[in-house]
């Protein structure tokens, strides 16, 4: 394993018996004995293999059961692969079950000794880190109480306060960061950010498919056991949510007519051959432009430019009557810069027409240097999408300033 490798997982397979479990009787236990004893074998990876680099942001992606949980717990320890080989090079802290190390009739203050001690950490050590564990999971009130008392969203406090004050080179979440409350849950995504900047390897599984855009550098499609694809977060992303949609589809057109199946199958087919693009098409995007202030179609702009993005739509279905529009930028690498839509914006639906434009006007785009694309959809209140095109227009941003980031906040400096 070279240096910058963290994690190296080398062609892993590990699966788990499915005992037959008859018998809570004594009579049944001796009527059903051989049953009891039969079992088969449930797969659940199979063949894997990845590398991780140090201060990388990975998510894994998948449905449940595919094997993102097994997979991580591998990593940990906890279990150890059938086949293959797994090397760790770095301390772990690891959040992957609900209270997990945490003794239900222990205080608060006694579990941070006892959980802090599992990831290694000495008494000394743990007195140093005791007030900021506490204070980051705001328990102060309950941390001498029992945490058999404590709520779900308690656990997960304190957990996510250890894991993060143990100076471990690797963390590892599955899913922990669904419980609790949103600003807690806000409070422990800022924190990650603040990991991720200071290079820790952070490896997440989560259905929060957001949060592995925003937060990941790098995504990981697990799909029966394998890796099925990996990437930019956002194309991987996509590129599951239009399998999930896929899937749904055809379990609706097994219960249509001959017709109406036939028509699928040659529309799905149509559809594949741009995998940027997905949805019904009952709103079908038909062009988009990008314009400047002169209303001059461009693909270059200033950060201080006004943008305008114009898009003709026609309708498909007579009976839809209304839609959300929305639209993102990425950066070239992925980066989700700015997105949002008419319903966040409190604009609110759009009144569809048989052919219509919509049109975006950014006054000033204040994007910093660098290559743009725009994802463009029409969509309805639940995120469904009629036309979902990403990756449409790309564009490039020039300054002759040099300032750092994503884009630019309007400020002032005063020397007093």
């Amino acid at each position: 394993m070279t240096k910058d490798v963290v994690i190296s997982v080398k062609d892993v397979e590990k699966s788990f018996k499915i005992y037959s479990d008859k018998g809570h009787t004594l009579k049944e236990r001796l009527l059903f004995f051989k049953q009891r004893n039969s079992y088969t074998r449930h797969e659940v990876l199979k063949g894997v293999t990845l590398e991780i680099e140090k201060g990388e942001v990975v998510g894994l992606v998948g449905h449940n059961g595919c094997g993102k949980s097994t997979l991580l717990k591998l990593m940990t320890k906890i279990i150890y692969p059938d086949k293959g080989k797994i090397e760790i090079n770095g301390k772990i802290s690891s959040l992957l079950e609900l209270g997990a190390g945490f003794h239900p009739d222990m205080t608060g203050r006694e579990n941070i000794y006892t959980n802090a001690s599992i990831f290694g950490l000495t008494k000394k050590e743990i007195d140093a880190r005791l007030d900021n564990i506490i204070e980051f999971s705001e328990l102060e009130e309950f941390i001498d109480s029992p945490v058999r008392t404590y709520s779900s969203g308690m656990y997960m406090r304190l957990a996510f306060s250890v894991a993060i004050n143990v100076d471990a080179d690797i963390l590892l979440i599955d899913e922990i960061l669904a419980v609790g409350d949103a600003r807690f849950q806000a409070k422990c995504f800022n924190k990650m950010l603040e990991l991720k900047k200071s290079g820790i390897t952070i490896v997440i599984v989560s259905h929060d498919l957001g949060s592995i855009e925003r937060l990941c550098n790098r995504a990981i499609w697990i799909e029966e056991g394998k890796i099925r694809d990996e990437g930019i977060p956002h194309d991987i992303v996509a590129e599951y949510l239009d399998d999930i949609m896929s899937k749904d589809e055809n379990k609706k057109i097994k219960v249509q007519s001959k017709e109406k199946i036939e028509e699928k199958i040659t529309e799905k087919k149509e559809n594949k051959k741009d995998k940027n693009r997905t949805g019904n098409k009952d709103v079908e995007i038909i062009d988009i432009k990008l314009l400047n202030e002169k209303d001059e179609v461009s693909d270059t702009y200033n950060s201080e430019d006004k943008l305008k993005i114009q898009v003709k739509y026609k309708r498909n279905n007579d009976e839809l009557k209304d839609s959300v529009f929305g639209f993102g930028i990425f950066r070239n690498d992925g980066l989700n810069c700015y997105g949002t839509n008419t319903f966040i914006d409190n604009f609110g639906k759009i009144k569809i027409q048989d052919e219509g434009t919509v049109e975006v006007i950014i006054d000033q785009i204040q994007l910093l240097e660098g290559k743009y694309y725009l994802d463009i959809a029409f969509h309805d209140e639940y995120g469904k999408p009629y036309d979902y095109i990403r990756k449409i227009k790309k564009f490039s941003i020039y300054s002759i300033l040099k300032d750092a980031g994503i884009f630019r906040i309007k400020h002032k400096f005063s020397h007093l």
